[in-house]
């Protein structure tokens, strides 16, 4: 793993080391430092902030081994506290483990839980894990919202997590998500395209809106159940995105009248009422399947993660 290390000029330097060769730099530094603080990390590589070898570059740029990085004090009070000793923190009951070897750990995450510290937690999954299974390089592979449950994907090793990156960033692994929505959807199956990009909106909340000058974001849709309560229709639907978004589910399926049960940012308020007179809680949204390759075995793995028991009642017929 890079090392950090202060120079006689007391200015803090980031200097790489052979595992980390041929890695971008914003994501050695996310590595470093923690997903949560990716926004910042990128800011300050964009305004010239950091530099490898003296030299300003891009985020894109690959670093090699023995490259020193300058990090500014934003990042380098980040970088220590990274580095000091683990806090004590609470560990995670009734963790549920789908599938674990010497290289990877795959959970099925509960609803609610937050991934990483940050934004008002001092420590999310990640942070725990490491401390309560004693994997310091323990490092997460793909995203998962606070609010979806199912399938989550750490890396136990650098080796294991950069192979598992690529395949999500190359689309090699396929997801399937189940959520239950408002209405029947009609065809019953099909392809939701949209361009995505994060807006605000006339109130000043911060959404993800569809627009011309989003990123493309492709999700396929097929409806498993029809289910209907007091003339009020719902349905559980199976989805396959093959791009990966910020809320790309939540917006598309709001777009075209069927928001996810719960979801109090893009569903209607009427139908988030209605949600929880079924005793219906949180977002009705779950990971449930995930299909890789394994980074070592090269074994082709495919992985469920149990129907949420919050959602016992909603698969029973008036």
């Amino acid at each position: 793993m890079a090392s950090l290390e202060h120079k006689p000029d007391t200015q803090a330097h980031l200097i790489i080391d052979k595992n980390e060769a041929d890695s971008r730099l914003d994501r050695v530094l996310c590595r470093l430092l923690g997903q949560e603080k990716r926004t910042l990390i990128l800011r300050l590589i964009r305004k010239k902030n950091v530099r490898v070898n003296g030299k300003r570059v891009k985020p894109e740029h690959r670093v090699q081994e023995g490259d020193s990085i300058f990090l500014p004090v934003s990042l380098r009070a980040n970088a220590e506290d990274h580095n000091a000793e683990e806090p004590t923190l609470k560990p995670l009951r009734n963790l549920d483990v789908i599938y674990e070897d010497n290289d990877i750990l795959l959970v099925n995450k509960e609803e609610g839980l937050v991934v990483h510290g940050g934004s008002g937690h001092d420590a999310g999954l990640v942070e725990r894990l490491k401390v309560q299974l004693n994997l310091p390089e323990l490092r997460l592979a793909h995203r998962l919202d606070r609010d979806t449950s199912g399938c989550l994907l750490l890396a136990k090793n650098l080796h294991c997590l950069r192979q598992l990156t690529e395949q999500f960033r190359e689309r090699d692994a396929h997801k399937t998500y189940l959520a239950w929505v408002v209405g029947h959807p009609y065809p019953y199956a099909g392809r939701m395209q949209s361009k995505l990009a994060k807006g605000i909106t006339k109130s000043g909340e911060r959404m993800v809106i569809d627009t011309e000058d989003g990123q493309e974001a492709i999700t396929d849709l097929q409806t498993v159940l029809l289910r209907e309560h007091n003339h009020w229709k719902y349905s559980l639907v199976a989805l396959q995105p093959h791009s990966g978004r910020t809320h790309q589910l939540r917006v598309q399926l709001q777009n075209e009248g069927h928001a996810i049960l719960g979801d109090p940012k893009y569903a209607e308020k009427e139908d988030v009422k209605l949600f929880k007179a079924l005793q219906g809680k949180g977002l009705a949204l779950h990971a449930w399947r995930l299909r890789f390759t394994h980074p070592v075995s090269k074994k082709q793995l495919d992985c469920r993660a149990p129907w949420p028991k919050r959602w016992a009642h909603f698969n029973k017929k008036d």
